[in-house]
């Protein structure tokens, strides 16, 4: 029987890792195409960015699809890391029964959005809208099913889960005069689910379904909200930037960078470990933070700070602390996000962030040095010929921010076209300058990539409806009134901020945050006179903060898994490292200067 459904699955399994590998090779060509095109003063291919966006929507319903086969889901899985057996297999057909629910909500509000969301005649470019967006409704299906497939167990459990495409159908098909007095009983549901493993978008999602459903009983705001976000033109800088990350990842790159920071440092106290940290904040500018330099790379760095005579507490708490210290780096996803959701120019975000993000740097070296004092870390000498050997050896890599810099900041390109850019240059270096990844594993790489581009992808889907609500009912200009009513003080108003969103971090990823809370803080900021740009930086450097704090900080998790340590062990190795990087996020509170100043300064 598994064989005769092993043969039914293999051509669905090549036809969405084709599909998905296709999407985004076509993501990262267009835009290269539109920049040639103008440089030589030809016309570009009519609509290019039409194309580009809706390539971005079948790529997030596609790839999300992949990443249900793959379980690559964001979740927080706490009571799946601590159940075993027949309670793991109940507590995930609980989780599976939920998030079911969910995506057979957004996939009724999906088929209603396709069918009279737009005009009959409506197209992009010479394809017929309607059928762009039956990719919506087709990707929340067969995620249903497969949210149903994947509970483990005996055939009533995955009845148990399956009723929950019906009891959707219920809520949203069916007008239930009580179903605002259910409020809370299926929150408490959606947050149990949460802790039980369902995926992040499916509770980001229920919350903002149930709160529509039972206010205006509405369907297709949700899919609206969602196809408005995912077709953003600046959107397409997500898979671009971090397909350019992951084929870093995959290649030797990493090894390269090491030998010429280690080459560069090492001589100095803590020399090791701010190489450790420079190669982190290196890669994770491309990767969105996501802790993707912790899997690639963090086996050798922990390796070599080890045997450099670092504690291994430290080490895994400073690879795990600086799995997002690149995040106020260009080309960084979570800046980009945050421009486009509190309209900044994400340009001066940049700016801004560069000083703020060595301060976090540097805030990392200073311990280190310390622990290196402490523990009698030996230096190695300072060898000018190796710094130059190994600079021509990592040269290809170090010029990837220089072009960013140069395109983008130059403004040769935009921010789309500069990550399309990035990411054709690093595929070309890595597979027929270096080649370190054959021609026959490009798929391989592509198909790795697709499932976190496209779960962070699903995540501001769902995000966005609840953003949506939450700005609809007027809930920000409420609470700004009641805070400039009930607060005087600027700093105490910047002091709670932090607060809030340090607790915020324990609990919501980063894009998720950025979609939910950024409309919630920037009228209180306005009332309160704070720069815009220097708000940003203080929302992300705290955002920052939240890959470290449990219960869901992702680099925890990553952590956790890739050094083989229980995840409060590893809770307890980073405590001091976030407690360093508050300090860091004080000043840059508190010292606008630190972020504002090189804006002043460039104009």
């Amino acid at each position: 029987m598994k064989n005769h459904i092993d043969i039914i699955r293999k051509p669905f399994r090549f036809v969405e890792n084709l599909t998905s590998s296709l999407l985004l090779a076509s993501i990262a060509l267009l835009p290269v195409i539109e920049v040639v095109t103008r440089f030589l003063g030809r016309p570009g291919i009519k609509g290019s960015s039409d194309y580009l966006q809706h390539l971005v929507l079948w790529l997030t319903f596609a790839g999300g699809v992949l990443a249900s086969r793959e379980n690559g889901h964001i979740s927080l899985s706490i009571a799946t890391d601590i159940l075993k057996g027949r309670r793991l297999k109940v507590v995930r057909a609980f989780a599976a029964f939920v998030a079911s629910a969910v995506t057979t909500a957004y996939g009724f509000a999906s088929w209603d959005l396709m069918q009279n969301g737009f005009a009959p005649d409506a197209t992009v470019g010479i394809f017929p809208l309607k059928y762009v967006l039956a990719i919506m409704p087709v990707g929340f299906a067969i995620l249903t099913i497969r949210l149903v497939m994947h509970v483990d167990g005996k055939w009533f459990l995955k009845l148990a889960a399956a009723l929950g495409p019906v009891a959707a159908f219920l809520i949203t098909k069916i007008p239930l005069m009580f179903l605002p007095h259910l409020i809370w009983p299926i929150s408490i549901l959606l947050i149990a689910a949460s802790v039980a493993g369902a995926p992040v978008f499916s509770v980001l999602g229920g919350f903002a379904a149930i709160l529509f459903y039972s206010s205006s009983g509405e369907t297709t705001v949700l899919a609206n909200e969602a196809y408005t976000l995912i077709s953003n033109p600046i959107i397409p800088t997500i898979p671009l930037f971090s397909l350019a990350g992951f084929i870093l990842s995959e290649s030797k790159a990493g090894e390269r960078l090491m030998r010429f920071f280690n080459a560069a440092f090492g001589w100095m106290p803590g020399g090791a470990a701010i190489m450790a940290t420079l190669i982190c904040a290196f890669l994770t500018t491309f990767t969105g933070a996501s802790g993707v330099t912790i899997m690639a790379l963090g086996g050798l760095l922990s390796f070599v700070l080890m045997k450099s005579g670092y504690p291994k507490n430290f080490t895994y708490g400073l690879l795990t602390a600086s799995g997002s210290i690149g995040l106020l780096f260009p080309p960084s996803l979570p800046v980009i996000l945050y421009g486009v959701v509190a309209h900044v120019n994400i340009k001066h975000l940049f700016v801004g962030g560069v000083l703020p993000g060595l301060l976090m740097v540097a805030t990392l070296a200073v311990y280190s040095i310390f622990i290196a004092g402490r523990s009698k870390v030996e230096r190695i000498d300072f060898k000018l010929s190796e710094v130059w050997t190994s600079l021509i050896g990592a040269f290809w890599e170090i010029l990837t921010p220089l072009i960013v810099l140069v395109v983008y900041f130059g403004g040769y390109a935009t921010i789309v076209e500069t990550g399309a850019i990035t990411a054709v240059y690093t595929f070309l270096v890595q597979v027929f300058v270096r080649r370190d990844i054959k021609i026959k594993d490009v798929p391989k790489v592509f198909i790795k990539c697709v499932p976190p581009i496209s779960g962070v992808l699903m995540i501001l889907v769902a995000a966005m409806g609840l953003s949506y609500y939450i700005v609809d009912a007027e809930i920000p200009m409420q609470l700004a009134s009641w805070v400039t009513t009930s607060i005087h003080s600027k700093y105490l108003f910047l002091l709670l901020l932090n607060l809030a969103l340090i607790v915020a971090g324990c609990f919501l990823e980063i894009f998720s945050s950025i979609i939910v809370l950024v409309p919630i803080i920037i009228p209180l900021a306005t009332a309160f006179g704070i720069n815009p740009v220097h708000l940003g930086i203080i929302f992300l450097a705290n955002m920052e903060l939240g890959y470290l704090m449990p219960p869901v900080g992702l680099n925890l998790f990553l952590s956790s898994y890739r050094f083989e340590q229980p995840l409060g062990k590893m809770t307890a190795n980073t405590y001091p490292f976030m407690i360093a990087l508050f300090v860091a996020v004080l000043l840059i509170t508190y010292v606008p200067i630190i972020t504002t100043g090189l804006l002043r300064f460039v104009g």
